[in-house]
């Protein structure tokens, strides 16, 4: 079998059985970013001669059989948010070009610990903001289905690479739908976990209070095998949660027979894509068809959502990036004369235009006479959207939506008009105010280019998600579809 056509835990019993070498695994991955990256992009570091040495060191572990972890000898790739010791860890912002962290944070511990060899940092939206990692300091992320697309954000270099077979697997981070809206423009799938499942140690921040770490994979069982590594308490992190389960060992029997999916229909009203709407009314049609009882009802304040979203993950921004001052680390200015110029300088020319949007933003929902006004009536309405989610949940085992309103559009379309940007994350941002767990998988494909699926669970309910995604891509092919293509 093909490596490109396994999948990571596919890849990793095949190592384990010898029939396929650790070293050969890496270098297929690397061939591949060698062949494809100049037109994706999706890579800002490859680290080839650690991977290499790590395949060696994994190699060596098998052949003596001693005990390995579940990902031995398979090539993943980390978001370039995510802190990796002694590799740079850039946020895709000129800020950050040369900061070289001194530890790993804790997801990339876990996943080390299982064996798998890390191949490089993906490029990605700067600081996380974007939906169309097009904001990135190292040049905009290509979709491997239509170069003259986007792959989406922020984490669009992770999904791009997973769908051109650059890495197996990708760590990646979702603070308003940045894993789930990248996955469905390039028809990979992946998951959010619940706010407190995995830990954030080591995640540099956006917006402190709705950053996640999750996966994005082949399919849905790479990424949830992936969450069951990264997953738990951890306490090195105030949010991380105690006594949370993450074993999805009885997930995949395919059967989900007297599950009750609700799908809000204002959200399929967001949709702009007539033939986007068809592939989810397609998808709903597939679960009823595997004997899901599948119903209509109305979530009326998600109509609010992006408001409320844009206005707490600004102001939240506007205090975290607020320690890039050019005094301890990151870039200084060469025309700093005194420490107001180093203040004003360094951030003026370090931070890209969308960065400088928000914080501005941010400083201003939250200055005197304003904060009653918009960011304590944004978490007031936080609360009740969640509050929604808790009582559709009473009824409903899943909730199933749309992950974006189209397709991957092309590249330098809505990059002008930032309300128009800020509108393509109506499908995702409700789950990111609620802090429930989503995932997306590939769906079909409409005008050639991917269409997602989102599938939203109760908090710390990741299994019914998983249950309910695996029974769908045992019983289709689109998590196949779009993958490759270059």
């Amino acid at each position: 079998m093909n490596i490109s056509e396994m999948t990571a835990l596919e890849t990793a019993e095949m190592i384990k059985a010898k029939k396929i070498s650790v070293k050969e695994a890496v270098n297929n991955v690397i061939d591949n970013i060698k062949k494809n990256d100049n037109k994706i992009n999706a890579y800002i570091t490859v680290t080839e001669e650690n991977a290499l040495k790590d395949a060696e060191t994994i190699q060596k572990k098998i052949d003596s059989g001693e005990e390995t972890g579940l990902f031995a000898g398979v090539p993943f790739a980390i978001k370039d948010n995510i802190c990796t010791k002694g590799i740079r860890t850039s946020c895709a912002s000129k800020m950050l070009e040369n900061f070289t962290p001194i530890y790993d944070a804790t997801v990339v511990r876990r996943i080390k610990n299982s064996d798998a060899i890390s191949i490089g940092k993906l490029n990605m939206d700067e600081f996380g903001m974007g939906g169309s990692t097009e904001t990135s300091y190292f040049g905009v992320v290509r979709n491997p289905c239509d170069t003259q697309r986007v792959s989406g954000g922020s984490s669009g270099g992770a999904a791009a690479a997973v769908a051109s077979d650059e890495a197996l697997f990708a760590l990646a981070s979702d603070t308003g739908g940045s894993i789930r809206q990248p996955c469905s423009f390039c028809g990979v799938s992946g998951i959010v976990p619940t706010y407190g499942a995995v830990s954030r140690y080591g995640l540099i921040a956006f917006a402190s209070s709705l950053d996640r770490i999750g996966a994005i994979g082949r399919d849905i069982k790479d990424c949830a095998a992936v969450l069951s590594v990264i997953g738990g308490y951890d306490t090195n992190d105030p949010t991380s949660v105690k006594n949370t389960s993450l074993d999805f060992s009885q997930c995949y029997d395919g059967n989900i027979k007297d599950l009750k999916i609700g799908i809000p229909e204002n959200y399929i009203g967001f949709i702009t894509d007539t033939e986007v709407k068809k592939k989810i009314t397609e998808t709903i049609k597939i679960f009823s068809s595997l004997g899901a009882e599948t119903e209509f009802f109305t979530l009326p304040l998600s109509e609010y959502a992006v408001a409320a979203y844009y206005v707490i993950s600004c102001a939240e921004a506007s205090s975290e990036l607020s320690r890039y001052d050019g005094i301890r680390y990151g870039y200084r200015s060469e025309r700093a004369g005194n420490i107001s110029d180093i203040f004003v300088n360094s951030r003026s020319e370090a931070f890209g235009e969308e960065v400088k949007r928000r914080i501005m933003l941010g400083s201003f929902v939250l200055s005197k006479g304003h904060y009653d006004d918009y960011y304590k009536k944004a978490s007031q309405v936080r609360t009740m959207i969640k509050a929604e989610f808790e009582k559709a949940f009473e009824k409903y085992d899943i909730i199933l939506a749309p992950a974006a309103p189209t397709t991957a559009y092309k590249i330098g379309e809505n990059i002008s008009d930032p309300l128009k940007m800020y509108l393509g994350d109506i499908c995702t941002v409700s789950v990111s105010l609620a802090g429930n767990p989503a995932a997306v998988i590939p769906c079909g494909m409409a005008n050639a280019l991917p269409v997602g699926v989102q599938l939203i669970g109760r908090a710390f309910d990741e299994k019914n998600i998983v249950k309910t995604a695996h029974a769908f891509q045992i019983n289709t092919d689109f998590h196949k579809a779009g993958k490759g293509v270059v």
